[in-house]
């Protein structure tokens, strides 16, 4: 009996696979957009067949490099071992270059497989090559590793057995000791270096290891954000031939909610072929996701390979098909701001992320960005923001949103540019709006409210950049729409507008000020409810009513465009008016100064964030 039972699942589970060549001459993956200019990631779906040329000799060729590293034989008496590793390294990696940092992502072979077998079948080291050279995805290493070590047998209930500990050897060996020597973006191998960066770590397996996959992302994503399960399902109750489907779709969900994935982010793309012989537990489990509707396409999607089998032709086709959406190529400090205006990702709006007058920056690429009346720009950060902004997109998360309709914009042509950013925080958490600085000639975003949105949505708010036009009259009138947009849209965009607070810095600092002094209705709106707060950054806005919200402030002694004095008898005003109210003076900081990182204001937001948060209560 036990040799039928050897022999069925041999073919079940076949671990010599093959490597027909693919003819397609298809080229790239499309993504559709929608009428919104919106990318949408299609739930489910078909993949693409891989091109041919991709199978070629790259003229870039990455090498694989052996590891043996020291585990534990968790089955059974946690004696050392030492396991094996294959490494891939792009093209162009360099170990004496520290500052270079790589996204990573582990492959697991299936039942009787071995380490480094991704990158002897189907020539998808070649593929890896090609896909990296032609910039479909951006430089990245790839370790195929193995849940055997020279302690186990290949039987399949021991091999069931070996996979249920492997999530072990990743988290305390495997991962620690590549990323220890390779250039990841773990800092170090600390637990929370580890976790910090799961943003740029992915894991995904072939049958067998598809299941491992499954049982990774229950016990290893706090290190882990993308997973790649190609014909399998989770096995976390059961085993082959009993499912428990709805149970481990259960688990998944419990696993979900324990450990705040909603908010920290995950995305899963789970495939399998047509003619896979196994292929019905997977349709059945993407069935009972699909079903429940709490999964949606930033999270989960289901793509099979028409006429797929359960081989190696099938998983390099899932590998084409989902690196691109977790690998996507990124931006960096010698990225051309052109090419982020144009990419084809911001198509639409791709204009609005610089200065529309160009006139008010200089600089050609991401890292010498300069903009009129400003210091203290950071490059790091502007290269950040770009990136945040094409990987939401690509999610399929909407980022922009028109504040005008189309009639209006028809009236007024300079109502095109205009808009919010969205840096989406926890469901239904409280709002900021940023505003911009620019002296009312232009919006300096890039520096004077993406950033603080960014760092506000980091903390779990919920936060918009305003790009408005510029001139007083019509600035005010942009931010009281834009007020009433998010007001209007709460239910959909999901926010807390109840003690909304006004950010603004220079300009934009002015234009909040005025907005929680008056009113929307004073600026072509009606009336909605006024701010909880006002966060102001270097203006020389001296105005008091007497009716304004609690308020902060911050400027340099040094600010030769808003005087500190201005500024702080301003805030003393509204004080004996007996408001909330509260300023830091930072000494020799000149105008513009942004987040102030590197400097004696760095962390001055987290002191707005806390002021905010206690006139909220």
């Amino acid at each position: 009996m036990k040799r039928i039972y050897k022999i069925i699942f041999g073919l079940l589970f076949p671990f010599v696979l093959t490597s027909c060549s693919n003819n397609s001459i298809d080229s790239d993956i499309v993504i559709p957009v929608d009428s919104e200019e919106n990318i949408i990631m299609p739930q489910t779906g078909y993949t693409k067949n891989v091109p041919s040329e991709l199978f070629l000799e790259s003229d870039r060729p990455g090498t694989v490099i052996k590891e043996t590293y020291e585990s534990k034989d968790y089955l059974r008496d946690s004696s050392t071992v030492n396991k094996t590793a294959y490494v891939y390294l792009p093209y162009g990696y360099n170990q004496e270059d520290i500052n270079t940092r790589y996204d990573i992502f582990y492959l697991m072979h299936g039942w009787g497989g071995h380490a480094g077998e991704y990158f002897e079948y189907g020539n998808m080291k070649n593929m890896f090559d090609n896909m990296i050279e032609k910039e479909l995805i951006r430089p990245t290493i790839i370790v195929s590793a193995t849940f055997y070590n020279p302690n186990s047998s290949t039987d399949f209930s021991s091999s069931e057995a070996e996979f249920r500990q492997f999530h072990l050897d990743f988290e305390n060996h495997l991962m620690p000791y590549i990323e220890g020597k390779y250039h990841t973006y773990a800092l170090s191998t600390t637990k929370e270096d580890l976790i910090n960066s799961r943003n740029h770590r992915g894991f995904g397996g072939f049958s067998l290891g598809s299941v491992t996959t499954w049982l990774q992302f229950i016990d290893n994503s706090d290190y882990i954000y993308y997973f790649l399960p190609m014909s399998g399902s989770s096995w976390y109750y059961g085993t082959y031939g009993d499912f428990q489907i709805s149970r481990n779709v259960d688990k998944l969900e419990e696993v979900i909610q324990n450990k705040s994935l909603e908010e920290r982010g995950y995305f899963i793309y789970h495939a399998v072929g047509t003619n896979d012989s196994v292929k019905s537990q997977s349709i059945d489990f993407s069935n009972e996701i699909l079903s429940r509707g709490k999964m949606d396409s930033s999270h989960y999607v289901f793509y099979q390979k028409e006429g797929g089998y359960h081989d190696h032709n099938a998983v390099r086709e899932y590998i084409y098909n989902a690196f691109p959406l977790m690998l996507k190529k990124s931006y960096d400090i010698n990225t051309k701001i052109e090419d982020v205006i144009n990419d084809s990702a911001f198509n639409g709006f791709g204009r609005l992320i610089f200065p529309v007058n160009k006139s008010y920056y200089s600089g050609d690429r991401l890292g010498n960005l300069r903009l009129t009346w400003y210091n203290n720009i950071n490059p790091n950060k502007t290269v950040e923001i770009a990136n945040y902004f094409k990987d939401n997109v690509i999610r399929g998360n909407k980022i922009f949103f028109d504040i005008y309709s189309e009639e209006e914009k028809n009236l007024d042509p300079n109502k095109r540019n205009t808009g919010l950013f969205f840096f989406k925080g926890n469901k239904n958490e409280k709002v900021a709006i940023c505003n911009a600085g620019g002296g009312f000639s232009y919006v300096g975003a890039m520096h004077d409210s993406y950033p603080h949105a960014l760092e506000l949505t980091k903390k779990g708010y919920n936060a918009f950049a305003l790009i408005y036009r510029p001139g007083w009259d019509t600035a005010m009138e942009d931010l009281a729409r834009a007020v009433a947009f998010i007001h209007d849209n709460k239910e959909s965009l999901e926010v807390d507008v109840n003690n909304y607070s006004l950010w603004g810095g220079s300009a934009g600092a002015r234009m909040a000020a005025t907005l929680g002094s008056y009113d929307t209705s004073n600026f072509n709106e009606k009336s909605y409810p006024r701010p909880g707060a006002v966060i102001m950054q270097y203006t020389g806005h001296s105005e008091v009513v007497g009716n304004e919200p609690p308020t902060y402030n911050c400027v340099g002694t040094n600010d030769r465009i808003a005087s500190y004095q201005t500024m702080q008898n301003r805030i003393n005003r509204i004080k004996s008016n007996g408001t909330d109210a509260m300023i830091e003076i930072f000494e020799g900081l000149s105008h513009g100064f942004g987040l102030g990182e590197g400097t004696i204001a760095e962390g001055w937001i987290n002191n707005a964030i806390n002021f905010w948060e206690r006139n909220t209560k």
